[in-house]
């Protein structure tokens, strides 16, 4: 009641709590394309190298969710040309990118002289740190993803699930496939505002993966996605409120034990309908 109560008299919060929900439907949106296509561990790949961005902007004077933004499209384009290129040992590669890029973006924050709270808030996630204006970019941008989504809709489904066919059928499966990472570069950088760069990850593909036990399209584990999402993202803020804990942390911990709670229901569910 506390939780609710402060919604109706301070503004931060509400606006912690619009921009956690919006940064969710971003990840409902562009999760189920990383859990089909089992690419979690570029998106990784992705999420990890921002902090160089971050840390460079944040070195610079500029902002670091526009350094986010920057380095999370360069690293998608880079991540995804070293998975297309077939070159031997592809995961290390990619892991060594992951490396190097928080080196990088450690190295600059260290030069930078002071402490900046909300540079540690991108890093841990904080909701209740939001700034003024955030809710309109952030409306905007996840606009502009469920645009581009539903206008490469059927050709990207067919690259996920049968990249050959498409191929054969003269669909541009290795454009397609650079757009859905910068497209998930860009919803990295969107679910930075709920939970942070640490666990980033765990929010673009927990609520997905909980979406995969119910639905049978790709539609349908977008919109389950979605809403899971949104839930434990409402659910985790208002826990952390009550109980004073860091809401990133909060959320990622609501999360997956959702996701624990659906996969095992789901599996006694099959024993006993067996």
């Amino acid at each position: 009641m506390d939780f609710i109560n402060a919604l109706f008299t301070q503004s931060f919060l509400r606006q912690a709590l619009l921009v956690g929900v919006l940064a969710s439907l971003a990840g409902g949106l562009v999760g189920p394309y990383v859990v089909v296509r089992r690419i979690g561990y570029l998106a990784g790949g992705i999420a990890h190298t921002v902090l160089a961005g971050m840390g460079i902007a944040y070195f610079i004077g500029s902002s670091p969710i526009v350094g986010a933004f920057v380095c999370a499209i360069v690293a998608a384009l880079l991540i995804g040309s070293i998975s297309l290129s077939g070159v031997d040992q592809e995961d290390t590669l990619i892991g060594a990118l992951w490396a190097v890029g928080m080196a990088v973006g450690v190295l600059f924050i260290s030069q930078t002289p002071g402490y900046n709270a909300n540079l540690m808030s991108y890093l841990f996630g904080n909701l209740l740190l939001s700034s003024e204006g955030l809710v309109k970019v952030l409306l905007a941008i996840l606009v502009g993803l469920a645009v581009i989504l539903w206008l490469i809709h059927r050709p990207l489904t067919a690259v996920i699930f049968d990249e050959e066919f498409a191929r054969l059928r003269g669909v541009p499966t290795k454009f397609l496939y650079l757009l859905l990472l910068c497209l998930v570069a860009v919803t990295v950088v969107l679910l930075l505002q709920a939970v942070g760069l640490i666990m980033v990850i765990a929010l673009l593909t927990l609520p997905a993966a909980l979406a995969g036990h119910h639905a049978r399209s790709l539609a349908g584990m977008m919109l389950i996605a979605a809403i899971a999402g949104s839930v434990f993202t409402i659910g985790g803020l208002a826990l952390s409120w009550q109980a004073d804990l860091p809401s990133g942390a909060t959320i990622v911990l609501l999360a997956g034990t959702g996701y624990i709670i659906s996969l095992l229901s789901r599996r006694l569910i099959r024993r006993f309908t067996a």
